[in-house]
């Protein structure tokens, strides 16, 4: 019964609350909406900026840096013979 009697307490309460009228609540979501759309702008320009600027620090870097290449055989031979080495180890 302890719910019960919190509901009705509850909807006793909500009685002493003064809600916001219908102009303030219009005028509240608004300011909420636009903020976020600033807040989204000013956080994109600087994502924009960061991003183009990091993209031109990378892209400086790649080209004084010689390409790495291997060849796969060497890969396979090396697996191969590291597994054959402890095969004979455990015998």
């Amino acid at each position: 019964m302890g719910l019960i009697k919190y509901l009705q307490e509850t909807q006793a309460e909500l009685k002493f609350v003064k809600w916001p009228t219908q102009r303030q609540t219009i005028v509240y979501t608004a300011l909420v909406i636009i903020i976020s759309i600033v807040t989204a702008v000013y956080l994109g320009v600087f994502d924009a900026f960061f991003t183009s600027g990091l993209q031109k620090v990378t892209e400086q870097n790649t080209q004084n840096i010689a390409p790495y290449t291997f060849n796969v055989e060497d890969i396979t031979t090396t697996s191969a013979s590291t597994s054959t080495a402890t095969t004979t180890n455990n015998n």
